[in-house]
Formats: C-alpha cells, structure tokens, sequence
C-alpha cells in the first residue's frame, strides 16, 4: 500500500468516527472545495476551510460523519474514497442514510500535506469530474 494511501486512511479514521479537529494532514493554503449541492464552498487557507466546514456542520444535528467505504489512488498525488453520509438535516430532519447518500473526497497530496481537499456529495459527479465511468472504474475500487 502506498504512504498516500496510509496518510489518507490515517486521516478517514478520525473522520469516520465524527472527530474533524485535526488539522495537521492540511497544507497551510489548503484548498478546500464541495463544488455542488446547497453547501457548495470554495475556500483557501486553514482558516477558511475550518470557517467553511463550521459552516456546513451547523446544517447538521449531531452526529454528521461520512463513512469511508473504498480508497483508490489514482495517482501520485490524488487519492479518491468513497464514502457513505451519515447525519440528519437540522431543518429537514431526514437522515441521509435514508436515502443512501454515497459520495466521494479526493485528497490531492504533496510533500506529506493535503493541499486540496474536495468533497462531493454525489458519487457519479465525483467520478464524471474525474474522468471515470462508475459501470468499470468504481467496480474496480479497492
């Protein structure tokens, strides 16, 4: 397994358990992207990625966290997981396990840092971004 890929299930481990307070994975000039849906953010720096996912925590009751499913490195600086949500809207109160929710982070990594992080909330808009079909490429996932 390639160190990208350790570091980044280093990084999922704490997230699948809702913990996102560490910041020491992220470059100082992070990059930190959701390019679609309602909490669509563009931000750069630590400050404006944590300003940005406060943001979009406080749409959730307790309990939001995405669950890492599948990592894939594509290769030597991006690594793509797919992830199922977890969490209930404040305002909706749907839980988004109800719906099946399955999306994908990809973590663009130089020099040990994560230097753009993006976060989608749709699977098939992750891989067509990428390049990749789901009926192959997602089957393939590791």
């Amino acid at each position: 397994m390639s160190s990208n890929l350790e570091f980044v299930r280093s990084i999922f481990a704490c997230w699948d358990r809702g913990d996102y307070t560490s910041t020491e994975w992220a470059d100082p000039q992070i990059e930190f992207v959701i390019p679609y849906g309602p909490d669509a953010i563009r931000t750069t720096g630590l400050a404006g990625m944590a300003d940005g996912w406060r943001n979009f925590l406080s749409t959730w009751d307790d309990g939001y966290r995405a669950e890492a499913d599948q990592y894939r490195e594509l290769d030597e600086e991006r690594v793509l997981v797919t992830n199922t949500y977890h969490g209930r809207g404040k305002t909706s109160g749907l839980d988004v396990r109800q719906i099946g929710a399955k999306g994908a982070t990809v973590f663009h990594i130089r020099a040990g840092k994560v230097t753009r992080l993006v976060l989608y909330w749709d699977l098939g808009r992750a891989l067509a971004d990428l390049g990749l079909t789901p009926e192959t490429d997602a089957a393939d996932l590791p």
